[in-house]
């Protein structure tokens, strides 16, 4: 189960960020669902991982470089096809992320998720994020919980 970065054009790829879309536009209204697009994931200020067991793509998380009100990234696309849920990929995949930003320097870490993903809301309460309110170009949204963590000194 180890954490690689992943080429948003492969095949693999492709069939994982579609089926986390069907996941997420399942769950909520189009107005409601901020999915990064395939091609955004390969821009420089984006990490994309993913995860592997017995060599097939289970799992994927992305993280975006950026500059707004202050230096943050945005977690995006932490993804875990149902079968494989409850192994702890997100956790791991988290931590990879956190970890890799760190070494980049970047220590203010930010999220947007949904309120029908209660399995996701804790994990990410048991990392240390605390809610807030919108940042970047959300808006409030009575669908959408945002959060933050901090790491620095």
């Amino acid at each position: 189960m180890d954490i690689e970065y992943l080429d948003p054009d492969s095949p693999e790829v492709q069939a994982l960020v579609a089926a986390s879309d069907t996941f997420y536009v399942d769950l909520y209204p189009a107005e409601s669902t901020h999915l990064e697009k395939s091609e955004d994931l390969k821009r420089p200020n984006v990490l994309f991982v993913g995860c592997r067991i017995d060599g097939e793509l289970v799992a994927t998380g992305a993280a975006k470089i950026l500059q707004d009100d202050v230096s943050y990234a945005e977690i995006k696309r932490v993804f875990v096809l149902a079968q494989h849920r409850g192994k702890g990929l997100s956790n791991k995949i988290m931590r990879y992320l956190e970890s890799e930003l760190e070494n980049r320097g970047v220590t203010l870490f930010r999220l947007e998720t949904g309120i029908k993903q209660p399995e996701a809301l804790g994990l990410y309460r048991k990392l240390g994020y605390r809610e807030r309110g919108p940042f970047g170009t959300y808006v409030a949204d009575p669908l959408s919980v945002f959060m933050e963590k901090y790491v620095g000194p």
